[in-house]
């Protein structure tokens, strides 16, 4: 079938000019002999009225222009059906399209798209919730939370959060439940992984796979700040190892596992993000793994 492309613009991700990028999408895509159509993102998340569109025009590939939460909501409204997506990063963190080996620069990003090689990619549910890379709770669901309400967007701005946020974190006690096992911890946060790291190449999860079948969990328990701090430099370096089920419960530092499900008592109300976009908190998580939901352009195969 012939290549028809579906661009979908997220006008306020980041902190370049959309103008000018749509700019250069076009000119590109029109290069490489591709039909194509934009189409604005939308705010409600909800994508179902594209659907007739795709479907009758044969449209074969969805490019999503943005961040990592309109990433989440078009591949969620859209990946029943029999299309590829695509991405070209212009968040403030990209974790997923970074994670997938995707470049920032959208003429690097584009080349990917046009190459048409693709890989099936695992999301997961929480609470029912779609994620397709990161699901946090605690000290980084609170950045985000401020993120999300400061006044300019962009790295700088979310590292100012960071550190604002750091000095004055505070432990949340937690239970968990596996199928092997199941404990009690305080801790500074949580991060269920499916890629391999927060955003702008920073890795929580370093053996995190996009389509192993697995959760990638890391759970920062409650210590010293020092400590914290480098224990959290081991876990982004990949030195700490991933740990067996079975053993968990009796491990302090961080703790690093992989699973297919996970369920958390969050005992605190710590806050949370999925996707690196702020939700309402929840007191009872029930993870789930989807495998191979939806199917993602990208060289790293």
């Amino acid at each position: 079938m012939k290549r028809k492309i579906c661009y979908i613009l997220n006008p306020i991700s980041g902190t370049g000019s959309k103008d000018m990028l749509s700019n250069v999408v076009a000119k590109e895509t029109l290069k490489a002999g591709i039909a194509f159509q934009f189409f604005p993102s939308v705010a409600s998340g909800d994508y179902s009225f594209l659907f007739d569109t795709i479907t009758e025009e044969r449209y074969t590939d969805v490019v999503i222009i943005g961040g990592d939460g309109t990433v989440n909501q078009v591949i969620d409204s859209l990946k029943h059906l029999p299309v590829r997506f695509g991405i070209i990063p212009s968040g403030s963190g990209n974790g997923l399209a970074f994670g997938a080996g995707i470049p920032k620069t959208p003429v690097k990003a584009l080349k990917v798209i046009f190459k048409n090689r693709w890989m099936p990619v695992d999301g997961f549910r929480v609470n029912g919730k779609f994620a397709c890379m990161l699901c946090g709770l605690g000290f980084d669901a609170k950045v985000a939370h401020d993120f999300a309400n400061a006044p300019q967007r962009g790295l700088m701005t979310y590292v100012n959060q960071v550190f604002k946020n750091f000095f004055g974190a505070k432990p949340y006690l937690f239970k968990i439940k596996l199928a092997e096992t199941q404990f009690e911890t305080g801790a500074y946060f949580i991060s269920i992984a499916n890629s391999n790291q927060f955003g702008n190449h920073f890795t929580i999860a370093p053996k995190a796979s996009l389509n192993d079948g697995l959760l990638d969990v890391v759970i920062v328990t409650e210590q010293s700040k020092m400590a914290m701090l480098y224990n959290t430099l081991i876990q982004i370096g990949g030195m700490n190892k991933v740990q067996a089920v079975e053993a968990v419960r009796k491990k302090r530092g961080i703790i690093y596992f992989q699973t297919s499900s996970i369920r958390i008592s969050n005992r605190n109300e710590a806050p949370m993000h999925i996707d690196g976009e702020p939700v309402a908190t929840e007191k009872k998580l029930n993870i789930e793994i989807e495998k191979s939901c939806f199917n993602l352009l990208s060289d790293y195969l």
